[in-house]
């Protein structure tokens, strides 16, 4: 593993890009399952962490799941057995089933193939992304999304790729996709003191969620270490040790800005 993690290989191509539509079985990267998560979406959900992620972000604390080829392999099947078992649990308080990273949308076949058959037993379904994404991937499993929760890095285009490794014109074509085809979109936002709260970043990430039409909720989320010490376990660089989380007073500071174009701050 070099210093930057595990390398990302797009080309590779895995079992989840089987078919949807045919009989084959749709098989995912797994790295994790939450069954009980309360804080990605919605009630109670059932939180699936897929594996591989294209982005390289200062601050992320689920860098062990970067790799594509982590993880376990389990068919649609085998995840929609074990999702049933919950149905109680989603009825009672309004919850569902999250796909989250990783990215999942590098799996968007598995993804297209588990949310279809969500919607087929009436299971809401959540997608936790970076918005870093293909439209035509995203064509493959937005028409059985119920919500999307999009963590917006970073809108200063030089700045984002600073602080993730990658560009965010995939990211912000996403969110218009989203707006395009009327599907609801809680939007969240890292707030890393000197990397993501200058306040001409911070207003004009307001005034792109409000243009939307569809966001009905903006979250800032504080910056937090507790990535360091799997990074440290993993061999990772970990440039943003010393930056210290920011106060109540920067927190609602942005949530100020973004009441000031309408939007509903959580």
């Amino acid at each position: 593993m070099t210093a930057e993690g595990p390398l990302f290989h797009p080309t590779v191509q895995s079992d989840q890009d089987q078919q949807v539509d045919g009989a084959a079985p749709v098989f995912g990267r797994i790295h994790s399952v939450e069954t009980c998560g309360a804080v990605d979406g919605p009630g109670l959900r059932y939180v699936l962490f897929l594996s591989g992620c294209p982005l390289r972000c200062l601050y992320c604390h689920n860098c062990d799941t970067w790799d594509p080829a982590s993880g376990r392999s389990q068919s649609v099947d085998e995840v929609m057995a074990d999702i049933r078992r919950y149905r109680s649990y989603f009825r009672a308080s309004g919850g569902g089933v999250t796909l989250s990273g990783g990215e999942p949308a590098m799996q968007a076949g598995f993804v297209a193939a588990l949310f279809r058959a969500c919607r087929q037993e009436g299971i809401p379904t959540c997608l936790d992304t970076s918005g870093y994404c293909d439209r035509e991937a995203a064509e493959r499993f937005l028409p059985y999304t119920d919500l999307v929760l999009l963590d917006i890095k970073q809108f200063d285009p030089i700045r984002h790729r600073q602080l993730t490794g990658v560009a965010n014109d995939k990211p912000l074509a996403f969110a218009q996709l989203l707006a395009e085809r009327e599907i609801p979109v809680w939007v969240r936002h890292v707030l890393v003191p000197g990397y993501t709260d200058r306040d001409e970043d911070l207003d004009d990430l307001c005034r792109f969620a409000a243009s939307l039409g569809n966001v009905r909720r903006l979250t800032f989320l504080p910056f937090h270490s507790l990535g360091s010490e799997k990074r440290r376990e993993l061999g990772i660089d970990d440039p943003l040790a010393d930056v210290v989380p920011p106060g109540a007073e920067e927190m609602e500071r942005a949530r100020q800005m973004a009441r000031r174009y309408g939007l509903d701050v959580d």
